[in-house]
């Protein structure tokens, strides 16, 4: 079997002979045969059945051509290991039936076992690593991102009751950062284990601290993840969500292999910001994508003329994928992509190598 790895190549800064594609959410309502699916199974359900999962992960790598796969799943899954009542609602998204308010609510929480829990995931994970001829990308929510949901008790704009507790009873906030964190290295450690090939930490709405605030309340969980993690032997790659241009700068000590960014800040000015030493990945508005083609290739362009100046680039989203999306669209945009890098670093020879 011929093993597609221009991924892995490319978030190690090391030479890759044209551009790497992912797409966040790739697998998705913008796919017709996915909505379908969701007609008899709700995106929980599907989860809970290792082989439907594993075909929804595969669905847009046959489709799209795209370099990885990405773990069909939710960042919410993990938390029902440590003692959380949540569904999914439509339109709405996590909601949780015990939100977390006070110190007993906090301690309360369990550690997480991923074998006895999440074992359809893990079950998923290795039929992907059975089947799978590009790598696959497993994740998790990252601490902020999870408390956001588990404190407000659904999706929130203003965050105020998350902040409320971060600026309000710091010692606590600070446990719950623990156990989210122990949480975190602790499912990532079994999807390595069981067959992911890199993976990505999600911290969505991480944007929404100031940088002051993000290196006291956040940053130090996150630090601590990516070294505790460190020796696994798979690419690592932090997202720090949308609008999260300012906290960059704060990030250059992480022990993550790429820094994912939104369309807000140039790739350029990304890699300056995190100091170089990541390779990066993104960030094409994923709305530009309601734009006739020949724009949003001129957008694409753009964008892999800058990744190419330097090794390590991962085409991608600024965010995930919206139900919209084309995926004719979709597809050749991953073709202009392969094509136009190709032929550019065949004739420069730029960003091949570090």
């Amino acid at each position: 079997m011929t093993y597609n790895d221009r991924f892995i190549r490319a978030c190690l800064k090391q030479e890759v002979d044209q551009l790497p594609v992912w797409y966040m959410r790739q697998a998705g309502r913008y796919d017709p045969e996915y909505r379908a699916i969701k007609e008899n199974y709700s995106l929980l359900e599907i989860c809970r059945q290792p082989e439907l999962a594993a075909e929804v992960t595969l669905m847009p790598v046959r489709k799209l051509g795209v370099d990885a796969a990405i773990l069909y799943s939710d960042i919410m899954n993990p938390v029902a290991s440590i003692g959380i009542d949540f569904d999914i609602v439509k339109n709405i998204g996590p909601v949780i039936d015990n939100p977390i308010r006070t110190a007993e609510d906090i301690e309360r929480l369990r550690p997480i076992d991923v074998e006895k829990d999440l074992s359809h995931i893990l079950e998923t994970i290795r039929i992907l690593d059975r089947e799978l001829e590009v790598p696959l990308i497993t994740f998790a929510g990252a601490p902020f991102t999870i408390a956001s949901y588990l404190i407000e008790g659904r999706p929130s704009k203003s965050y105020i009751r998350t902040k409320s507790l971060m600026y309000g009873e710091p010692k606590l906030w600070h446990r719950l950062m623990d156990k989210l964190g122990d949480m975190v290295i602790e499912y990532l450690k079994h999807h390595v284990k069981n067959g992911g090939k890199a993976f990505q930490v999600f911290d969505s709405w991480v944007g929404a601290l100031s940088p002051k605030d993000f290196e006291i309340y956040v940053l130090p969980t996150i630090t601590r993840i990516f070294a505790e993690l460190e020796t696994l032997d798979v690419p690592k790659i932090y997202f720090p969500g949308v609008s999260s241009g300012e906290l960059l700068p704060t990030l250059t000590d992480i022990k993550a292999d790429v820094i994912g960014l939104d369309w807000r800040i140039s790739i350029e000015e990304g890699r300056r910001r995190t100091g170089g030493g990541f390779a990066v990945q993104g960030n094409l508005d994923p709305y530009v994508l309601t734009a006739p083609m020949d724009v949003i290739k001129q957008y694409a362009k753009e964008i892999i003329d800058e990744g190419i100046k330097s090794p390590g680039f991962v085409f991608n989203l600024g965010h995930g994928l919206f139900p919209e999306a084309s995926l004719d669209k979709l597809r050749e945009l991953t073709e202009y992509v392969h094509d136009y890098s190709a032929e550019t670093l065949r004739k420069s020879g730029a960003g091949l190598t570090s």
